[in-house]
């Protein structure tokens, strides 16, 4: 996508306005609208032109949301590029595109530990909905996963970099297994329907900083593209701020802010799809979908440990797919002094980013800084994430701070509770481990996190949940969220895939209502 559509239904009533493009949002705005629906899509960002991207850390940041967040907790999160993005596409613009599937025993963790929350149904309920999504927008992967040899892949695996080739080693010394990691990624050319021409991945190694020729799956070439080829109208530079009601409550316009200027949506439902801590803030700002007081708690993140070590001989550690090599052999460890479990995968990063990384989680400075510094075109890393348990105290609250929209700035408190530092100490041994394997020099931990889940959880108890299993809140009928928000438990796989799957079942529920 390259500008936003013109359809104009500012003066019509939409069927559905949509606040968000990302992961929550795309694949629900396409599916309405291949139905006939008459959908409004609202994005805060920008609408880029993906042959602007540029591997320029810095200019890449266009891509983050980097409106003020205020951060506390023990375990305070650092905001912007780990976590949420802005624009046509939302945080998929800039994502790593490792897609892994959650593994089945995620979705039952209380009923199989007696810690966490179970979800209100079983891996089998999205299978048919997540093998839909890879179909969809192309995924790579190995011709045999060794967790699930059920699974196929349309794409052959992109190729490995040197911490990939690393961390396989490592595994073999150590006797864990080991796979190509699942991969929103072509690595061939592919005509994408109503979109044209992807290019084949060229292992740039500039996943982060967005996508130039196309290769990697985001919703700005696949979703968005089929949305509005059915009609569907996206608005750029659309901020969201709150809602008019009728006499039952029910929502009636979405009101937000352009170009400085106050501007209505009249509309028949509404989908709030801004990720774990725009939806929650905008619920609590508005007062509204809160009868359970639920709304804001249990924000969870991944434990997202990472294991870096110095070779011999050079890695260049920015060259080649950053995360591919996986092993899922620790999702379930028999040694876990903790529910749940984590996956493992290799790391390369580009320079800016490993070096922040580096200040913030390590603490070096000075002489020590500089020499870890000078020793980057030799390092790779490995990184987890693992399951959080979800925790009333996690939450996202309002602040006496107000924005450049007069809206208060949201606060979010974050503490790892026992099974995370449970977890987070077991992988960082297992990590040294094999890095020590192979022979790695100056290896050090970073702790770290990684993703926003949680705050506005779903379930079958409206005193317990905001929304359905389906998304739609309990309080109002015509409000429905489709984003990570809304998962009652973090898993320990990247969020994207879910969430996208998620989004095609809140659409289907939808049109037999809207």
């Amino acid at each position: 996508m390259t500008q936003e559509t013109h359809n104009d239904f500012s003066q019509e009533t939409a069927d559905v306005v949509v606040i968000g493009t990302g992961a929550g949002g795309a694949p629900l705005i396409a599916r309405l609208a291949m139905a006939g629906r008459k959908v409004v899509a609202l994005e805060a960002g920008p609408s880029f032109n993906a042959r602007s991207h540029t591997p320029d850390e810095p200019t890449a940041q266009e891509l983050y949301w980097l409106h003020e967040r205020l951060s506390g907790g023990g375990t305070p999160q650092a905001f912007g590029g780990n976590n949420s993005g802005t624009g046509i596409g939302g945080s998929l613009l800039h994502y790593g595109a490792f897609l892994p599937r959650m593994d089945p025993r995620d979705y039952k963790l209380y009923s199989e530990s007696g810690k966490g929350v179970d979800w209100p149904f079983g891996a089998e309920e999205l299978q048919s909905y997540v093998e839909e999504v890879e179909r969809f927008i192309g995924v790579s992967g190995p011709a045999h996963y060794p967790w699930d040899e059920s699974r196929h892949y349309a794409y052959p695996p992109a190729a490995p970099n040197r911490a990939a080739l690393k961390m396989r080693q490592a595994c073999d010394n150590i006797g864990l297994r080991h796979a190509d990691g699942p991969l929103a990624v072509v690595t061939k050319d592919r005509d994408q329907p109503y979109f044209g021409r992807r290019e084949g991945c060229v292992n740039c190694g500039a996943c982060h900083q967005g996508c130039r020729n196309g290769a990697k799956s985001g919703a700005d070439n696949t979703y968005l593209p089929l949305a509005c080829a059915h009609g569907a109208e996206l608005r750029a530079g659309c901020m969201a701020t709150g809602f008019e009601r009728d006499s039952q409550g029910r929502i009636t316009a979405v009101i937000y802010i352009r170009n400085g200027r106050e501007e209505r949506q009249k509309c028949k439902a509404v989908v709030l799809s801004a990720g774990a801590v725009e939806t929650a803030r905008l619920l609590l700002n508005n007062g509204l979908a809160n009868s359970s007081g639920q709304v804001g708690r249990n924000y969870m993140t991944h434990v997202s440990t990472q294991v870096w070590g110095v070779f011999d001989e050079e890695t260049r550690p920015n060259k080649g797919y950053p995360s591919l090599t996986i092993s899922e052999d620790m999702l379930r460890p028999k040694d876990a002094d903790f529910a749940g479990g984590y996956l493992l995968q290799s790391l390369g990063m580009m320079p800016l980013t490993w070096a922040a990384n580096l200040v913030r989680a390590d603490g070096r400075r000075g002489d020590a800084l500089s020499q870890t510094l000078a020793a980057y075109n030799y390092s790779a890393g490995i990184g987890m994430h693992g399951e959080s348990l979800p925790r009333d105290e996690n939450r996202v609250t309002l602040s006496d701070e107000k924005d450049a929209f007069g809206l208060p700035k949201p606060r979010i408190d974050h503490t790892y509770g026992p099974n995370e530092e449970a977890m987070h100490r077991h992988a960082s041994r297992l990590m040294v481990k094999m890095w020590e394997s192979i022979g790695a020099k100056d290896i050090r931990v970073i702790s770290r996190a990684a993703h926003m889940i949680g705050t506005c959880r779903m379930g079958t108890d409206a005193g317990e949940a905001v929304v359905n299993p389906y998304g739609r809140s309990f309080d109002i009928d015509n409000l429905w969220i489709s984003d990570h928000s809304t998962f009652p438990s973090s898993g320990a796989a990247n969020p994207a895939l879910t969430i996208m799957a998620l989004a095609l079942r809140t659409a289907d529920a939808m049109l037999k209502v809207v």
